[in-house]
């Protein structure tokens, strides 16, 4: 009894492989930083709309991952909007 069960096993094939989601995206594009391109406006404390821009209703600070900005811009951004905080600017 044990031994077919072993039989039924081994003939079926893994689906995993099969799966889209586990396949490599072909079609991924790089979206390129809005703060890092030519004429991008500079990211300052005093700058008060550009600030409030990447800040969400709540008053936190949106991530990277949904405004497409890079490290380094993403840290002096937080770095302003915090300063903009204890100035009351924002």
């Amino acid at each position: 009894m044990k031994n077919r069960r072993n039989n039924s096993k081994k003939g079926k094939t893994n689906n995993f492989s099969k799966l889209s989601i586990f396949q490599p995206n072909k079609y991924k594009f790089k979206r390129s930083c809005p703060l890092s391109v030519k004429n991008a406006p500079k990211v300052d404390y005093k700058n008060v709309k550009l600030l409030k821009r990447y800040v969400s209703e709540n008053g936190k600070i949106l991530p990277s991952r949904i405004t497409n900005i890079s490290q380094k811009k993403q840290r002096e951004l937080s770095l302003s909007i915090k300063r903009a905080r204890n100035l009351a600017l924002i």
